[in-house]
């Protein structure tokens, strides 16, 4: 199985699709914006494809509106607006919504009710509004250099994420506010970009992730989840390239001289298990998926191989990548050899570091601990390891 088949574009940008609905379920939301006569009020629902104006209204004195609408079947987005001044609101089924403020500080100074969705977004929103803050005083700061801007930059924009990934995207996924949250921008320079950016870092890709299999669960058919699935899986495309182009890879000609590169994860049974703690054996390295096809097959092979050459000083270090731990311990809960797994899956860094652009792939260790062949370069794996155990250091 190629990785690359875990893989698929998307362009982000905060959006849903207007759901049509047919079951009569109506929202609304009112209230009052002041110090806005004869100003327009748009209602825009935000769609995949950007801004639709629902509905609008010239305010008159006392700034009050009211706008009504279709519910749909999953949480969708909708922002009210004056010009530049925009304040996001949620609609799940069918609420109603009441907002009060007063122009034009209504996008930071606001009350609204009805809606926990709509509240948590607005923390969000003055979250990133706050962020956008910091990164504005730091690129104005005369007495940094350019390396130490992008570093101060760079620290403030990691602890905002990590506070919005751990007490609203992680928190609750199937709520709409840790959709929102996915999608929120800051301008750096001349350049808006999002926050969380699935196009380069793992991390991010796993906030993506989490929201879409969440939402799979929850609202199933919503366009929405869909888009975040495509989203995740380019996304995961794009940073194993990135980190191909990076990583220092394996030469095949040079494979029998490259020291080995140690890997350390815990094993079925909670232990931290390190390969280089098996020098002084002749080492099976395997890059597996249980839950890929022939994986059976391929477990009769190995321990075949096992049974006859173990007591002569041969192990197998088996790495899985599988996707679900409970499903991955009880298919090797009976293996007699090391086996390990990577959460970190088809992001994992030993598949990076020793180049596997398949799966499964295997690597042949000698006494030393040195790299002899990879499965590509060995015709017949029962004379190779009696070579190597015959070595003898």
């Amino acid at each position: 199985m190629k990785i690359s088949n875990f893989f698929s574009i998307v362009a982000i940008v905060l959006a849903a699709i207007t759901v049509s609905s047919c079951n009569n379920r109506k929202f609304q939301v009112d209230g009052t914006i002041t110090d806005a006569k004869d100003s327009t009020l748009y209602f825009e629902n935000m769609s995949l494809n950007g801004p639709v104006v629902v509905d609008s209204i010239k305010l008159d004195a006392d700034g009050t509106f009211l706008f009504k609408s279709d519910a749909g079947e999953a949480p969708e987005f909708y922002r009210l607006r004056i010009a530049d001044q925009i304040i996001n609101v949620s609609i799940d089924s069918t609420e109603t919504i009441t907002v009060k403020a007063a122009y034009p500080s209504m996008a930071y100074q606001y009350e609204i009710s009805g809606s926990e969705d709509c509240s948590k977004i607005k923390e969000l929103a003055l979250l990133q509004m706050r962020l956008q803050g910091q990164i504005n005083a730091i690129a104005q700061n005369p007495d940094l250099g350019v390396d130490a801007m992008n570093d101060s930059i760079d620290r403030v924009m990691q602890a905002y994420k990590t506070n919005v990934k751990m007490n609203y995207i992680y928190k609750e996924p199937m709520k709409a506010y840790a959709y929102f949250a996915l999608f929120q921008t800051v301008r750096l320079g001349n350049t808006v970009s999002l926050i969380f950016n699935p196009r380069s870092s793992a991390e991010d890709i796993k906030a993506f992730a989490a929201v879409a299999t969440s939402w799979d669960t929850y609202y199933p058919d919503a366009e929405r989840g869909k888009n975040l699935h495509n989203i995740a899986i380019e996304g995961m495309k794009d940073v194993r390239i990135i980190r191909n182009k990076m990583a220092q890879t394996l030469d095949a000609s040079k494979i029998n001289t490259s020291g080995v590169l140690d890997i350390v994860l815990q094993d079925n049974k909670g232990v931290t298990r390190k390969l280089t703690d098996l020098k002084g054996k002749v080492v099976f390295l395997d890059f597996h998926l249980f839950s890929g096809e022939g994986s059976t097959k391929r477990i009769m092979m190995l321990r075949d191989l096992y049974n006859k050459y173990h007591a002569a000083g041969f192990e197998i270090y088996q790495v899985s990548i599988d996707p679900d731990e409970h499903f991955w311990k009880t298919q090797t809960a009976a293996l007699p050899w090391v086996s390990v797994r990577d959460e970190n899956g088809v992001n994992s860094r030993y598949l990076i570091s020793y180049n596997v652009q398949q799966l499964p792939t295997f690597y042949l260790l000698g006494r030393d601990g040195v790299v002899y062949k990879r499965d590509v370069q060995i015709k017949d794996i029962d004379a190779d390891v009696k070579a190597l155990l015959s070595r003898g250091g």
